[in-house]
C-alpha cells in the first residue's frame, strides 16, 4: 500500500513538473518572440532616421542609458541587473531564486539598450527573462520548489529556441553553459519545455533571420576552416577581455551620471564614424556580402575596424549600464571575421573560397570562443542557415575557437564572473 501510494505521488509530481515546464515554454516564447518583434521594428525605424540626420546619434543613446537607470532606481528596486551570473546563482542551491520582477526588468532594459543603439543583443535579456518565468512557475506549488534548476534550465532554454527558432541549440545551451544535471526529469523538462516554445514560435512568430544561400562547400578548404576557428578563438578572447575591463572601469566611477554620459558619449561617437556598431548588428550581417565582391585593402581595412571596435563598442554599452551580452556581438564579428579571411585569401592566394560559408562558419566560431560552449553555437547557426550543409566545416572551426580561446584565457565571460564572485566571497567566510 505504502509502495504504490509512493509510486501515484511519484508520477503526480513529475506530471506536474512536465505540465510546468509546456507552460514555461510557451510563456517563455511569448516574452522572447514579442521581445524580438518589438525590438527590431523600433531599431529599423532609428535608423532610418539616423540616415537622415546622422547627429541623433550623439543624443540617442544616452536618452536609453539615462531611461534604464531611471527604470532601475524607481521601479526595479534599484538593483543592478547581473545577466547571466543572476541565473548560475540561482542554478546554486544555496542562492536566492530569481525574483519575478526581473521578467519586466531585463525585457525592457534589454529592449532600450539595442533600440537607443547599445552596441549588443537581446539575448541575454531573453535567457534571464525566461529563466526568471522558470523560477516564478517553480513557487506556484510548493514541492515544485525542488525542481527549480529543472524549470529554470527549462525556461532558459526555451527563450533561446524561440529567438532563433532552434530548439536543438536551446537545449544544448541548458546543458553546456548551466548545468549538465543528467536525469531523466531534468532532460524531459527541458525537452518539453523548448518544443512547445518552438511550437508557438513556429506558428505564431516565425520569420528567417538570415536568409543565406548555402550550396556546398569543398575538403580542400578544411585547413583554412581551421585558420578560422584559431583566429576566431584569439578573437573571443579579446572580446571577453574587453567586456571584463570595461565591466571594472565603469564599475569604479562611483557617479552614476559620469558613467552614463561618459559611456553614451563613447558608443555615439563610434557608433557615428562606424554605422554598423548601433545596436546587435543583424543589420550589418545582411549587408556584409556587399564588400565581398571588391576584395582590395580599400575594402579590408574598414571590415578590420568593425571587427575591432564591435567588442569595444559592446563591452561600453555593458559598462555604461546596458543590458545584453555578447551572443549577438559574437555572430556580428563572426560574420566580418570569417568574410576578411575569405577576401584575403582568395585576394592573394586565389584560392576561390565560397564568401558565405565563411561567414557562417565564422558566426559559429566565435560564438562558440565567447561562451565555450560549441555545440550550442553549431546548432544554432545551422539553424540561422536554414540547412546542415555545413556542418562538418562549423564543427570543425568551433571546436578549434573553443579549444584556442580556452587555452589563453579559460573563463568566458559568465564563468569568470561566477568565478570572481565566489573568490570576493570567500575571504568573508573564514574565520
Amino acid at each position: 500500500m505504502d509502495s504504490s501510494s509512493y509510486k501515484v505521488k511519484k508520477i503526480k509530481r513529475v506530471f506536474a513538473v512536465i505540465l510546468a515546464a509546456a507552460v514555461t515554454g510557451i510563456f517563455s516564447a511569448l516574452v522572447a518572440d514579442t521581445l524580438k518583434v518589438i525590438t527590431e521594428h523600433y531599431e529599423e525605424a532609428f535608423l532610418e532616421n539616423l540616415r537622415h540626420n546622422r547627429y541623433l546619434i550623439f543624443i540617442i543613446p544616452l536618452i536609453g542609458l539615462t531611461t534604464i537607470h531611471l527604470l532601475r532606481h524607481f521601479l526595479f528596486r534599484n538593483k543592478a541587473n547581473k545577466g547571466i551570473k543572476e541565473v548560475l546563482d540561482t542554478i546554486n542551491k544555496n542562492a536566492h531564486t530569481l525574483p519575478a520582477y526581473k521578467i519586466p526588468s531585463h525585457y525592457f532594459n534589454g529592449l532600450l539598450t539595442v533600440i537607443f543603439g547599445g552596441s549588443t543583443g537581446i539575448e541575454v535579456s531573453t535567457v534571464v527573462s525566461t529563466a526568471a518565468i522558470g523560477a516564478l512557475s517553480s513557487r506556484k506549488v510548493s514541492y515544485l520548489r525542488n525542481y527549480r534548476t529543472d524549470l529554470v534550465c527549462a525556461g532558459l532554454a526555451a527563450g533561446v529556441t524561440a529567438l532563433f527558432n532552434a530548439p536543438v541549440a536551446g537545449f544544448l545551451f541548458a546543458f553546456e553553459v548551466f548545468t549538465k544535471r543528467k536525469s531523466k526529469l531534468h532532460t524531459a523538462a527541458v525537452v518539453t519545455a523548448v518544443l512547445s516554445s518552438y511550437l508557438v514560435t513556429r506558428f505564431f512568430f516565425y520569420k528567417q533571420v538570415f536568409h543565406f544561400s548555402v550550396t556546398n562547400w569543398r575538403t580542400e578548404a578544411l585547413p583554412y576552416i581551421v585558420l578560422l576557428g584559431v583566429i576566431a578563438g584569439f578573437n573571443s578572447v579579446y572580446l571577453t577581455k574587453c567586456v571584463l575591463f570595461f565591466k571594472k572601469f565603469f564599475g569604479s566611477l562611483k557617479n552614476d551620471y559620469v558613467r552614463i554620459i561618459g559611456g553614451s558619449l563613447l558608443i555615439s561617437t563610434l557608433i557615428f564614424f562606424v554605422p554598423n556598431l548601433y545596436g546587435e548588428g543583424y543589420d550589418g550581417i545582411k549587408h556584409v556580402f556587399q564588400h565581398a565582391t571588391a576584395p582590395s585593402l580599400a575594402v579590408i581595412l574598414p571590415l578590420l575596424v568593425v571587427v575591432l571596435l564591435k567588442p569595444v563598442a559592446t563591452s561600453v554599452t555593458l559598462g555604461a549600464g546596458g543590458d545584453g551580452g555578447v551572443f549577438a556581438p559574437s555572430l556580428f564579428i563572426g560574420a566580418f571575421l570569417g568574410l576578411i579571411v575569405c577576401v584575403v585569401l582568395n585576394h592573394f592566394f586565389g584560392l576561390g573560397l565560397i564568401p558565405v560559408n565563411f561567414v557562417l562558419i565564422g558566426m559559429a566560431a566565435v560564438l562558440s570562443g565567447s561562451i565555450h560552449a560549441p555545440f550550442t553555437s553549431i546548432f544554432l547557426v545551422c539553424a540561422l542557415a536554414d540547412n546542415y550543409v555545413l556542418f562538418i566545416p562549423i564543427v570543425v572551426a568551433s571546436l578549434v575557437s573553443k579549444w584556442v580561446a580556452a587555452a589563453i584565457f579559460p573563463y568566458s565571460v559568465y564563468t569568470y564572473q561566477v568565478k570572481h564572485a565566489q573568490a570576493s566571497i570567500a575571504p568573508q567566510q573564514r574565520p
